[in-house]
């Protein structure tokens, strides 16, 4: 990722960011399987970047995959999110990034459901889940 939209130091950052956040998001890390605070979420909303807040990935997107990792079959839109080949652990991969901050959210595999065939597979710790709020609820 050239030149991100919002770019901070990274003291800014690690001051932002809790500690798991930091080292999945700027240090490109990975939550253990099946840990992840939004892995077995279904409620209707819209998962953001956790570091810049931009919006990322739908609900609507989103499937069990049996991976260990929320699963989602597209991004909110094709600029949401920016891909680069990942050479690290000794294996080929296609990284995920926020196209706006440039946070490490995951990776891309071809293994996904129709209508795409893709599963990118987004460490939960990388998002925020914002719910859909029912017209005439108090927020």
């Amino acid at each position: 990722m050239a030149n991100p939209e919002i770019s901070k130091s990274d003291a800014q950052w690690r001051q932002e960011l809790t500690p798991e956040q930091y080292k999945i998001l700027r240090q490109k890390g990975t939550e253990r399987p099946f840990t992840g605070e939004y892995y077995h979420n279904k409620a209707a909303g819209s998962y953001l970047c956790a570091a810049c807040g931009q919006e990322l990935f739908s609900a609507d997107a989103k499937y069990e995959s049996g991976s260990g990792w929320p699963s989602y079959w597209q991004p909110v839109s094709a600029s949401a999110v920016e891909t680069q080949r990942d050479n690290s652990h000794f294996m080929v991969r296609t990284e995920v990034m926020c196209s706006r901050c440039g946070g490490h959210l995951g990776h891309l595999f071809d293994d996904g459901p129709r209508p795409t065939g893709l599963r990118y597979c987004i460490n939960s710790a990388a998002l925020q889940f914002r719910p859909v709020v029912e017209e005439g609820s108090a927020e």
